[in-house]
């Protein structure tokens, strides 16, 4: 018993370094940028509040598993904005096999049915393939819109992102788990866009 709470609490203090990787997106309030702890969390809370959204097959419990685990990789590798280098380094070979590695190395830390249970939802989540993954990704790709927009543009302005690229590489990701919630949140963000002839 006791070798096992070694092993759950030196994950858990792992964890608790996710609250100094700081992520391209402010707060709501624009005084500060969101830490990947906060943003995890916060995904949490969307995907318990908007369950309803949720097509068919979606375990609204599940997702919220991928969501409070799916950046515990960014304590090795930091924050990849998704508009960061023309929107290439997100979604690189490269940053993709740094951040299996880092899960690898942060669930090892647990008992070997949690570090399994937990890597395989990370898997799941990456993956997007199950309905499950694809509504924990929509709810990922929406919460720093609705950020964004509630702070005046925030990361939109320091990448000068353009709608074309906020659909292609965002509304794309979230029309593809949670499609009534992108016609939702695009009627409330394109005006932005449109204000400035982006």
């Amino acid at each position: 018993m006791s070798a096992r709470l070694e092993q759950q609490f030196a994950f858990l203090l792992e964890a608790e370094k996710l609250k100094s990787v700081y992520r391209a997106t402010p707060i709501a309030d624009n005084s500060r940028r969101e830490n990947s702890a906060e943003h995890s969390w916060t995904l949490a809370l969307y995907a318990l509040v908007l369950a309803d959204q949720a097509g068919p097959g979606v375990d609204a419990m599940r997702a919220i598993k991928m969501l409070l685990i799916h950046d515990l990789v960014e304590i090795d590798v930091g924050d990849v904005p998704i508009h960061s280098g023309n929107g290439q380094a997100h979604g690189a070979a490269e940053i993709q096999a740094a951040e299996a590695a880092a899960a690898e190395r942060i669930f090892s830390l647990l008992p070997n049915d949690l570090s399994d249970d937990l890597k395989a939802a990370w898997h799941e989540f990456e993956a997007a393939q199950s309905p499950t993954a694809r509504f924990a990704k929509s709810l990922d790709r929406v919460q720093p819109v609705m950020l964004n927009l509630e702070g005046g543009g925030g990361s939109w302005l320091e990448y000068d992102v353009t709608w074309d690229q906020l659909e292609g590489r965002v509304g794309v990701k979230i029309r593809d788990g949670l499609p009534g919630l992108w016609d939702w949140v695009r009627a409330r963000i394109h005006p932005w866009f449109a204000a400035r002839g982006r």
